[in-house]
């Protein structure tokens, strides 16, 4: 699970330390990017990783700024596809067992068959180095 932040001023509120390498090269990337962070807190203990880390991505998605800017805090969120399994391009490849699964799925892109790829996930050491997760 990761959780959706509406900007990276939230991240100092979930993140123990932060290096100002993640920011720079956050800023080099075009493609969505989900961070693991050491060291979370403020969050509940079910979401935060046994090694005390949390996955974060800052969204620029407008309907996903606007949803985090409602709710006032960050959200939940989880893939769109069973590990191991391959990502879905859209909506209408995500899989019945998942939009089975969940509570509640939003009507917003649904009919959009534009294909997309899936964030890149990297993960930054406490040693300030990174490593590509995908």
């Amino acid at each position: 699970m990761i959780i959706l932040l509406a900007n990276e001023n939230d991240l100092a509120m979930y993140v123990g330390e932060l290096d100002e390498d993640v920011f720079t090269h956050l800023k080099s990337v075009t493609k969505p990017t989900t961070v693991i962070y050491p060291n979370a807190k403020n969050l509940a203990s079910n979401i935060i990783n046994t090694d005390g880390s949390i996955a974060i991505r800052i969204v620029k998605d407008d309907f996903c700024l606007a949803l985090l800017k409602a709710f006032g805090k960050p959200i939940v969120s989880t893939s769109a596809n069973i590990s191991g399994m391959l990502s879905p391009a859209n909506f209408m490849q995500i899989s019945d067992e998942i939009k089975n699964g969940v509570d509640y799925i939003v009507q917003h892109r649904q009919n959009d068959l534009s294909a997309s790829s899936p964030s890149s996930i990297i993960k930054f050491n406490e040693d300030g180095s990174i490593k590509s997760i995908r």
